[in-house]
């Protein structure tokens, strides 16, 4: 991954459309990633997510199905 991967524009979602998205989707059809710290994923996060924090994605990223839609909060 090259400094310009950061800058790539990248498709943003509204926490309805979220919803929505996740309503009509089985879960093995999508990554849903929680980018933030361990203490605030334990404190709470949406089922199914995986706690990937943001410093640490360029690292994990062969963890997730590059053919999935990935969402990330």
């Amino acid at each position: 991954m090259g400094v310009l991967d950061y800058f790539k524009p990248v498709s943003s979602m509204t926490a309805e459309e979220v919803r929505a998205f996740l309503k009509d989707k089985n879960p093995e059809e999508y990554n849903l990633i929680d980018v933030r710290q361990e203490k605030e994923y334990v404190q709470g996060h949406l089922p199914g997510a995986q706690l990937i924090p943001v410093g640490d994605i360029p690292n994990r990223l062969q963890e997730l199905d590059p053919n999935k839609p990935t969402i990330a909060y």
